[in-house]
């Protein structure tokens, strides 16, 4: 069972606090009050890596969706022979469907009243699980993912489809597995029953 233990600490100005839980010696500030100083220590802390929390995943996604593009412009030999309204129509498929599957997860951590930003997951002041997080743990991921899908099938290039795994590994590595590791140790109990009961991506 986690064990926590909460400590506070004024700042030297006495303005702000910090306050840190403490879970098998790893130490997860909660910074949402604390001073700019104070957030560069508590950024520092919540890194084991130091790339995770670092790109922000809107950022991962479209540096992929570039490199797609450059990879079927350099080989343009490979591409697919596909009918410009199968381009047209998977493109506009996948987009809708991806964003709409992102704007329901952004949405449930409105109603939620808690941070949607990822790159700060210790200021998270909720544990949301309900709505479109019933079925997926990270649906705002998911729905880029399927926006990808849907530019690769415009670009029509197996090249362009083989970078889509490239970057779902980079955020399961640097974004989403340490966001767990933070909300495990926030919420305790309550979210390794939420893990057990409902996917990472489908």
């Amino acid at each position: 069972m986690m064990r926590s233990l909460v400590l506070l600490h004024s700042s030297l100005s006495g303005s702000s606090t910090v306050v840190r839980f403490l879970h098998k010696g790893n130490i997860v500030p909660h910074c949402s009050q604390a001073g700019r100083d104070s957030r560069t220590m508590c950024d520092m802390q919540i890194r084991q890596h130091p790339l995770e929390f670092r790109v922000p995943p809107p950022v991962v996604d479209a540096a992929c969706a570039l490199l797609m593009w450059l990879l079927a412009r350099a080989v343009p030999q490979w591409q697919l022979s596909c009918p410009d309204s199968w381009r047209w129509g998977l493109l506009l498929l996948w987009l809708a469907a991806g964003g709409g599957v992102a704007l329901a997860g952004l949405l449930a951590f409105r109603r939620a009243r808690t941070t949607p930003n990822p790159l700060r997951p210790q200021q998270a002041s909720a544990l949301v699980t309900g709505g479109i997080y019933r079925y997926t743990r990270n649906p705002m991921y998911l729905g880029m993912a399927l926006a990808l899908l849907g530019w690769a099938c415009w670009l029509a290039h197996p090249l362009a489809f083989a970078c889509i795994p490239l970057a779902l590994a980079y955020l399961q590595r640097f974004q989403i597995r340490p966001e767990e590791r933070i909300l495990e140790q926030r919420f305790g109990e309550e979210f390794r029953r939420y893990r057990q009961r409902v996917r990472r991506w489908l």
